[in-house]
Order: structure tokens, then sequence, then C-alpha cells
């Protein structure tokens, strides 16, 4: 399974931002889905996740801003980024994976597909 990140670049806050990340190969329907950001210094952490199911969960600092979301016909899962802060800023990273538990959604090492990062930068 390949994962394709794309969609970030460098805006102002209080701006918008959507990434796209593009599944190939495997059974993309079957996966959960996740978005992880890792900023300089820091580890990655979770963002946003949805299971095949449809069933969404969010880091609480994303809540209410970030909407993730999938379209299986295309393989695809979106993350739509709104107002956008500067504690924002990291390289975003798509996963995703089969099997993966409740409990164990938000760790990442519970995914086996990693794409390959996109940076978003949010300046003041």
């Amino acid at each position: 399974v390949q994962l394709q990140a794309c969609g970030g670049g460098l805006v102002q806050t209080g701006d918008s931002l959507r990434l796209s990340c593009a599944a190939s190969g495997g059974t993309f329907r079957t996966y959960a889905m996740g978005w992880f950001r890792q900023a300089p210094g820091k580890e990655r952490e979770f963002v946003a996740a949805i299971r095949s199911t449809g069933h969404i969960y969010y880091a609480d600092p994303v809540k209410g801003r970030f909407t993730i979301s999938r379209d299986n016909a295309k393989n695809t899962v979106y993350l739509q980024m709104n107002s956008l802060r500067p504690e924002d800023t990291a390289v975003y990273y798509c996963a995703g994976g089969g099997g993966i538990i409740l409990s164990s959604i938000r760790n990442p090492q519970a995914y086996a597909y990693w794409g390959q990062g996109t940076q978003v930068t949010v300046s003041s």
C-alpha cells in the first residue's frame, strides 16, 4: 500500500487548507485512516482518524477546526483545516492500517502504512 499526501503550504493565521492522501494498493475501504503531525523537535502526534465504519476521532487541539473525511471510491482521505494557527505548523502525515482497535486509534504505531508527509506552515 502506498500513500501519497499533498495539499500543504504556507498560509496565514486564520486561513484554511485541505490535505489529501491518495492510497494505491490494498483494500482502502477496510482501513482506518489517520492524520498525524510532527513539529520540529517534537514527537509525532495524532490529529484525526476515520475508521472504515465512518467513526471519526479528533485530537483536542483541532476539534471544531479540522474535519477528516474519506472517499472510498477515490481511495482518498482528506483533512480540511480551518482557522489555522501558528501552533498547527508541522509536517502532516497520513497513515492507514487494518484491524486497528479503538484503543489504538491515536497511536501511530498501530498504523502499518505511511505517506511521505506534507509541510504546513502557518505564519502569525
